[in-house]
């Protein structure tokens, strides 16, 4: 990578968090360009600096550029950013293959794992395109788009196997609200960030339920232990999930009204069906997606995860809203270590 000129990262794609991460590295000085699938969206944030699918109100740095060709927004990337929703990954990453630089590395700020493979989103990435994992990074963290939109303070963990290139999207990345810290443990970060997702669903339906602060401590505090169960048995730093990427994440999205999956889980624990929780919630649901996944992966590794596996029989409607509480507190007693 060029040390004469500002790094350059294209951003795929042009959502909540996608926007979000975008104006931060434009903040940082890094030369960014946005995807957008729409060229509505495109031409908005090229003519009035601003996304108004997510945020019409908060004013978008004026260098930031948008287009809806991949191979123009990809041309002499350093920083392929991929922000978007886990389950089209796949297909999406084969389309855009052919523009991807042979230097460019790929940053992942997807939160999911893969139904049917119970792959990490690295995973899919290095499978997909070739790129070798010193060249694949993830960024996660307490990351809330809308608060970092309006310039609040955050923080995020970037982690790669080649603690270099993490070094390097942290400088691309750090601005005056938004501190990267840099790890090499793509494992840990990648099922904090999935697993949470889970988890605060479960907080949303507790909090639908009226169950009280008593039972989010609770799910929050043996859904963080269930997180390290599994990613350390595949071969994590049970420290990561001390941390931001860890209880940091889960922490903001299962307590702030402006997480997705908290939200979804609140209109389960108010009586809507899942169908009915999706059109209220109207955006992507990570953890909705990814517990069945997760699940299968615990169970291929022998892992005990009884919130993940009765918010996936609740998410496939194969018991009711009471029958998950009391599944919960009917478990066997046990030492908490």
């Amino acid at each position: 990578m060029s040390q004469q000129r500002p790094a350059r990262a294209a951003v795929f794609s042009a959502g909540s968090w996608g926007t979000a991460v975008a104006k931060v590295l434009a903040d940082a000085g890094t030369d960014v360009t946005v995807h957008a699938r729409r060229d509505e969206i495109a031409d908005a944030i090229n003519g009035s600096h601003r996304n108004p699918g997510y945020f019409p109100d908060i004013e978008l740095p004026a260098s930031l550029v948008a287009m809806t060709d991949p191979a123009a927004a990809l041309d002499g990337a350093d920083y392929l950013v991929i922000s978007i929703p886990a389950q089209s990954l796949r297909a999406s990453l084969a389309a855009w293959v052919p523009h991807i630089g042979p230097d460019t590395a790929i940053v992942s700020l997807m939160k999911g794992i893969e139904l049917g493979t119970a792959k990490r989103a690295s995973e899919v990435i290095a499978e997909v395109t070739g790129v070798p994992a010193n060249r694949i990074a993830v960024m996660s963290g307490p990351n809330l788009a809308r608060e970092i939109v309006a310039g609040r303070p955050a923080a995020a963990t970037v982690a790669c196997a080649d603690e270099a290139v993490a070094r390097a999207f942290q400088t691309a990345c750090q601005t005056s609200y938004f501190r990267p810290y840099t790890s090499t443990d793509v494992i840990g970060c990648e099922l904090g960030g999935a697993v949470k997702n889970v988890i605060a669903l479960a907080v949303g339906i507790a909090t639908g339920m009226q169950l009280g602060h008593n039972a989010a401590a609770m799910l929050i505090t043996r859904g963080l232990a269930e997180t390290t169960r599994l990613a350390t048995v595949l071969g994590a730093d049970p420290a990561t999930l001390a941390g931001l990427t860890g209880m940091g994440d889960l922490t903001a999205t299962c307590l702030s009204p402006l997480s997705r999956n908290r939200t979804f889980g609140t209109h389960l624990g108010r009586g809507l069906t899942v169908a009915q929780a999706a059109a209220a919630t109207r955006q992507t649901t990570e953890g909705v997606k990814s517990a069945e996944a997760i699940l299968d992966l615990a169970r291929a590794h022998e892992i005990d995860m009884p919130i993940t596996e009765i918010i996936s029989a609740l998410l496939h409607e194969k018991i009711t809203l009471d029958e998950a509480a009391a599944a919960l507190m009917r478990r066997p007693p046990k030492p908490e270590r």
